[in-house]
């Protein structure tokens, strides 16, 4: 669901683009219209892909935007499409509006969800590319970066077809491949947790410097006060894990939206890149 037609209040990446941040003016509504999401405790109603949002205004406004998670719609709340709403909008199809053309539709909100995982990608990539530990793999972080924004330049034609889970496979290994330079050096015991379930855990003080979560089920987990430095949150799930106290600085591949699908307070640590949630409790809220 877009928020007001304005950039979201979202620190970047230390050196990333702009154009991998969220820049809901100039984008179309699409997240709100192009995906589906069902009745849940993240989402009040049912609503099909390709189906404008109830609340979704005609100038892509959200009408509930400020009170998002009162309404019901935390989930709005946490998703990041990385700066893919406004370049499909401007970029992809040079500025039609899908209400204004709607024979442009179907295919705009196709090729929505497929530039939103490019884009992520990148995101990781230029992140991956700011590390010191990465030099011994650098030229080819930056050919793959390269060959990522080639694919975000096609055609509409030519991204709807782009085989992503292939690219997503060659990238990926030369995430992890960062991920190991980068632990190795980082302290604690490097544990390997990669997609282990560990809904609700009991891992409050935990040192996890160095731990491999990739995947990980976070849900809900006691991370107070742990020790979360350099270890690999790609890809983990953290919905309301309680971070409150945590220290996530130089945490692998952290993203706004899983740090806003947490909890956390103003003891939370985390890396300059990323904004605290208004929604994490303070000292006056205990």
């Amino acid at each position: 669901m877009a928020p007001e037609r304005e950039t979201l209040a979202l620190i970047p990446l230390e050196g990333a683009p702009a154009s991998l941040r969220a820049d809901c003016g100039s984008c179309f509504g699409l997240c709100c219209v192009a995906l589906a999401f069902s009745a849940s405790s993240d989402f009040a109603v049912d609503k099909d892909a390709g189906k404008p949002c109830a609340n979704l205004q005609a100038d892509s406004r959200c009408g509930i935007h400020r009170d998002l998670r009162n309404k019901g719609f935390r989930g709005c709340t946490v998703y990041d499409c990385f700066g893919a709403g406004q370049h499909v909008s401007q970029h992809t199809f040079g500025g039609r509006d899908w209400r204004k053309d709607p024979a442009t539709a179907k295919q705009m909100f196709e090729v929505f969800p497929v530039m939103r995982q490019l884009h992520e990608l990148l995101w990781y990539l230029t992140e991956a590319l700011t590390l010191p530990q990465t030099k011994p793999i650098r030229s080819d972080l930056k050919k793959a970066l390269a060959r990522t924004e080639e694919l975000t330049r096609g055609a509409p034609e030519a991204v709807v077809e782009t085989d992503v889970a292939a690219h997503r496979q060659d990238v990926n290994a030369l995430l992890l491949r960062t991920s190991e330079l980068v632990r190795k050096g980082g302290g604690g015991k490097k544990k390997d947790r990669r997609g282990a379930d560990l809904f609700g855990a009991r891992l409050k003080g935990a040192d996890l410097r160095g731990a491999n979560l990739r995947g990980a089920y976070l849900i809900a987990a006691d991370l107070r006060d742990a020790d979360l430095r350099t270890a690999d949150l790609i890809g983990a799930d953290l919905r309301d894990a309680d971070l409150r106290g945590a220290d996530l600085t130089g945490a692998l591949f952290l993203t706004q939206s899983q740090v806003n699908a947490a909890r956390g307070d103003e003891r939370t640590k985390l890396s300059g890149s990323l904004a605290r949630p208004g929604h994490w409790t303070t000292a006056q809220d205990r």
